[in-house]
């Protein structure tokens, strides 16, 4: 912290000035040693503004939202998402992210020509974050983030489908697009794969690893294993 006040500042620059010696007005602006309370300071500074995000941007999407179904928001990097569009490639139509976050991934879906581009998040800040990404783009308007509850998604007409979930999420979320999403839909999940489920394509490596799924091809193992 700086204990020098703005007139000594001022008197000492002007005094220096006439002396032709400047370089001891910059001896007293060195930072001095904070000390254990100093550090404690902002080390509680810090937790605050920290607990204040979570407060005010994360917890409200998870008020109402069981615990093994809570999804922490962890932006996806630009090698995620070109991942995801190449597994894409070749696809038409619109495109729905359940999960969608900062909107990141509708966004780019509805560059690469994907139309309508659409979003489903239930964290109300996520959700004008995603708008105002799309604002400075310039495609606000062009592309949808509505805020709803995945599990009260119809999907029964989408056909290119994108997730970054947890595990835990996926295992549940499973036998949701079974049930409605059509045989010649495509499911793209990012992070983290299906686990039950045996990818038709992966892309990329590691973390940024995508994984995409042939609702076709799935039922015709269900079937094959049911028989």
């Amino acid at each position: 912290m700086l204990c020098i006040s703005a007139e000594t500042l001022k008197s000492r620059f002007l005094a220096d000035m006439d002396d032709g010696t400047p370089d001891e007005v910059f001896a007293d602006l060195k930072p001095k040693n904070l000390g254990g309370w100093g550090v404690a300071q902002i080390a509680a500074g810090t937790g605050l503004a920290v607990y204040a995000m979570w407060v005010g941007i994360l917890q409200p999407g998870f008020r109402k939202v069981p615990l093994r179904l809570q999804v922490p928001y962890i932006p996806a990097s630009k090698a995620q998402v070109e991942n995801v569009m190449m597994l894409l490639r070749g696809r038409a139509g619109g495109l729905t992210d359940l999960g969608s976050g900062d909107g990141r991934i509708v966004l780019t879906a509805h560059q690469r020509g994907f139309t309508p581009a659409v979003g489903y998040e239930l964290n109300p800040w996520l959700v004008r974050l995603a708008r105002y990404h799309a604002w400075r783009a310039g495609h606000l308007g062009k592309v949808s983030y509505l805020r709803e509850d995945l599990w009260k998604v119809n999907l029964t007409e989408c056909k290119n489908v994108t997730v970054f979930l947890a595990p835990s999420v996926l295992s549940l979320l499973q036998e949701k697009l079974l049930a409605e999403l059509p045989d010649d839909a495509l499911v793209v999940a990012g992070r983290f794969p299906f686990p039950d489920w045996t990818p038709s394509r992966t892309e990329g490596q590691g973390v940024d690893r995508a994984w995409a799924y042939s609702m076709k091809e799935l039922r015709g193992c269900s079937q094959k294993n049911d028989e």
